[in-house]
């Protein structure tokens, strides 16, 4: 990598889908980094455990989310592409940065409170702990630049502040990481729910579509996909969110402006609009499903190709780890 090129570094949990609004949110903007940047991304396994998970399932599913990544154009070739559980580095920098995070600072976090009101049984110091694993994960790397959204704001002023407190105690020690914010892409929203956005997490099935869902599939969620009592189609996200998603889906998946695409189909049936938005998604993902599936057959190459990642992920680790306990008085063994 270009010593010159600045650091931006992100992660995603394995857990659930990788949904169309994923791709188009986050993971097709990492693609378009590799140019720009030092790429590093990881599959964020140690961060998913606040949840209980099945450990057969969950490894399977950590596999298939790596496979999803290369196939989506995450080439190891050109970014440091690993799984967080695999460099020890981001747990033991996690303990250290703890002595530096207040509990109140943690008990404040929004996420902490929101989630355990929802996991009143199982509120766990994992959760308690959370953002300082993610500052770990960010400062261990030097990284300049975490593409986040609106809703991840309050982790990256936790990462910062952990930062500066230790650089003002110790000298300068971690590059003071900024939030990056790329252009912002089209939103796709449920498609049994066209008010909320599509998320992996949805309790209904219908309501999302993965980038390696099978063609069927796609085409029969696409003909569920909420409307209105109307028949004409018309892009009006307030009165009519269900086919103005539709419409921004197609656009987005067929590679044509919103405007081109409005131009077009106003006038349609919905039936007819749904079979062209099925047609555009099943084009589009041919490729990455294709490469997806081959990449699977080859679990041996997926787990040497975890193992060079894991390698070069803990090179970097290991300069900032010796830097960070050296400053802190810790004996050094030679």
């Amino acid at each position: 990598m270009e010593q010159e090129r600045k650091t931006i570094y992100s992660a995603i949990q394995p857990t659930g889908i990788i949904t169309i609004g994923n791709y188009i949110g986050a993971i097709n903007n990492w693609v378009k980094f590799l140019d720009d940047f030092n790429s590093i991304f990881a599959i964020a396994d140690l961060h998913s455990l606040t949840v209980r998970q099945n450990p057969t399932e969950y490894r399977q599913r950590g596999l298939s989310f790596f496979a999803q990544l290369i196939a989506s154009g995450l080439d190891p070739e050109k970014c440091i592409l690993y799984f967080q559980s695999h460099v020890p580095a981001h747990a033991e920098l996690t303990w250290l940065l703890n002595c530096y995070t207040y509990v109140g600072e943690m008990q404040r976090m929004t996420q902490f409170k929101d989630k355990s009101a929802k996991n009143e049984d199982n509120i766990n110091m994992g959760l308690l702990d959370y953002p300082v694993l993610m500052a770990a994960d960010i400062l261990l790397y030097q990284s300049h630049y975490v593409p986040i959204g609106i809703d991840q704001q309050q982790h990256m002023e936790i990462t910062r502040d952990i930062a500066i407190r230790f650089n003002n105690l110790y000298g300068d020690t971690f590059t003071v990481p900024e939030g990056y914010y790329p252009k912002v892409g089209a939103k796709i929203f449920s498609l049994q729910d066209p008010t909320a956005k599509m998320s992996k997490s949805d309790p209904d099935p219908n309501g999302s579509i993965s980038i390696i869902e099978e063609p069927d599939s796609i085409a029969r969620k696409i003909r569920r996909a909420v409307t209105d009592s109307e028949t004409e189609v018309r892009y009006d996200v307030e009165n009519k969110p269900g086919v103005s998603n539709l419409l921004v889906i197609l656009s987005v998946m067929s590679r044509q402006s919103l405007e081109s695409v409005i131009d077009k189909y106003t006038g349609y049936s919905y039936k007819e609009l749904k079979e062209a938005v099925a047609e555009s998604i099943i084009e589009h993902f041919a490729p990455i499903r294709a490469e997806y599936a081959r990449l699977m057959k080859d679990k041996a190459y997926l787990l040497e190709t975890a193992k060079e990642g894991a390698s070069k992920a803990a090179y970097l680790a290991s300069k900032t780890l010796r830097k960070v306990k050296r400053k802190m008085g810790l004996v050094e063994l030679k």
